[in-house]
């Protein structure tokens, strides 16, 4: 056995489990962070213009980037699993076709979504609440981020998943922050001196545009030089011989995941339409809080995703012991970083706020409305993170269990259910506040019931682990 796999073994299996969670989680948290502060990045410095239409156009469009996280969940999450799996039942072949169908299914979900988009970009802007004021400024952006640059991010997503899945986590971090760090550098260069005054948002896209592209192709390296060594392929021909029951394995785990992180979109989309019938302002600031508390959920999300291939290899060879203590573990991490992030955010949200939004460049009058909507969101939303952590948390570990159908009950209940309904009633209610308050309520709700679903699949697992 090549000594680079012997290690990941060794993780996997006999590594005390706080370190080797640490192994998983460090890179993946610092990937995150990045890959959020280059998402953010792009918020910022249109901020610093002062228009807040900009930065209204700009909150539009997460909800397609969103959409191109939730499609790359569908084989990144889904193909990531099960490799994980079959690795710890020693289905090494099997595990590079699935690594290999995951890609190049990829590929094909990226083109489809790049082509409909362009297609129907202005229709589908008008729908998720743009004005007259912010649709030129969200057609540029959709155009070069989601049109041009939508394949390299989701395949750069996906390949990401797959080699953190095999253990090279350190690697997938790499990638994700190379772009991160590239688009933070870009931004500035684009937006204020080369492009000229004006054209900020289409600045601050090409900077997206280009670090997309890179990051792709660093992955795409990383990847190939992992096969050598991981239960990683690009082979064509090996993703063709993937058995039927494998196909079947990566989708019960990926459309729930997908799906997921689809009805978190469809959650931000209602959230948009709210906030902008109000006005352009609510909504910018609205977008500005959007992006703050992705900040302690982006910790915590990589919390979850270093403890998703553990877990996973140890339910698939009967580990239990050692698959509750990660659980446990990563649950406990996570819910520290969210109260220390509540304490934060009701400190500082002002401060935090302004940092997005200057208020002595263009229309001052409206930045300093746009400031007091962020700062009055921020400080109720942010009391949700744990509730949030825990939601995290359940679909995550029930995905790496491969429990396809309890994921997709759970997200369907968490934001169908609970967050949505909220939304309109306390908004009805409570105007602009209530939108805010919607969130505590629909993800302390929908908390509670990832617990009992939690609760319920270690016993399922425990209850497999002894049948003979």
């Amino acid at each position: 056995m090549p000594k680079a796999a012997g290690n990941k073994k060794e993780m996997f299996e006999s590594m005390p489990v706080p370190k080797a969670l640490m192994s998983m989680a460090v890179p993946t948290i610092i990937s995150q962070l990045i890959t959020l502060i280059y998402n953010m990045v792009d918020a910022f410095f249109i901020g610093q213009t002062g228009n807040s239409f900009m930065v209204a156009a700009i909150s539009l469009t997460l909800t397609l980037v969103i959409m191109l996280t939730s499609l790359s969940n569908l084989f990144g999450v889904g193909g990531g699993s099960l490799t994980a799996r079959l690795m710890g039942i020693s289905q090494e072949e099997e595990a590079r076709r699935v690594s290999a169908f995951s890609v190049y299914g990829a590929v094909a979900v990226a083109l489809s979504y790049s082509l409909l988009i362009g297609l129907f970009m202005n229709p589908l802007l008008r729908f998720l609440g743009a004005s007259e004021q912010t649709i030129e400024y969200a057609r540029q952006y959709t155009f070069l981020v989601i049109v041009l640059g939508g394949g390299f991010s989701m395949v750069s997503m996906t390949l990401a998943h797959l080699l953190r899945n095999a253990g090279y986590s350190g690697k997938a971090s790499m990638g994700l922050s190379l772009g991160g760090v590239l688009n933070i550098a870009l931004d500035p260069l684009f937006m204020f001196v080369l492009l000229p005054r004006g054209s900020e948002v289409v600045g601050a896209a090409l900077a997206t545009l280009f670090s997309n592209i890179v990051s792709c192709g660093f992955l795409l390296f990383a990847y190939q030089k992992a096969t050598r060594t991981a239960s990683l392929s690009l082979s064509l021909n090996q993703a063709r011989r993937i058995k039927r029951d494998s196909v079947k394995k990566v989708f019960a785990v990926g459309v729930p995941s997908a799906i997921l992180t689809g009805l978190f979109d469809l959650a931000n989309v209602c959230v948009n339409m709210l906030a902008s019938a109000h006005s352009d302002l609510a909504l910018a600031g609205m977008g500005i809080v959007m992006k703050v508390e992705r900040v302690p959920n982006a910790v915590n999300i990589g919390i979850c995703q270093g403890a998703m291939p553990i877990i996973a290899y140890n339910y698939s060879a009967g580990n239990i012991g050692r698959m509750k203590k990660t659980v446990n573990t990563a649950r406990l991490w996570g819910l520290i970083v969210s109260f220390v992030s509540i304490a934060l955010f009701e400190l500082f949200a002002g401060d935090v706020t302004r940092l997005f939004m200057s208020t002595s460049r263009g229309d001052a009058e409206n930045a300093l409305r746009t400031v007091t909507y962020a700062t009055l969101f921020l400080s109720i939303r942010c009391l949700a993170s744990p509730f949030q952590f825990l939601n995290y948390h359940t679909s995550f570990s029930m995905q790496a269990m491969g429990n396809g159908k309890a994921t997709m009950l759970h997200a369907f209940v968490r934001e169908i259910v609970f967050y949505i309904p909220f939304m309109f009633l306390l908004d009805r209610l409570f105007g602009e506040t209530g939108l805010a308050w919607a969130l505590v309520a629909g993800e302390g709700c929908g908390a509670m019931f990832a617990l009992w679903l939690m609760r319920r699949a270690i016993k399922q697992a425990e209850g497999r682990a002894a049948a003979p």
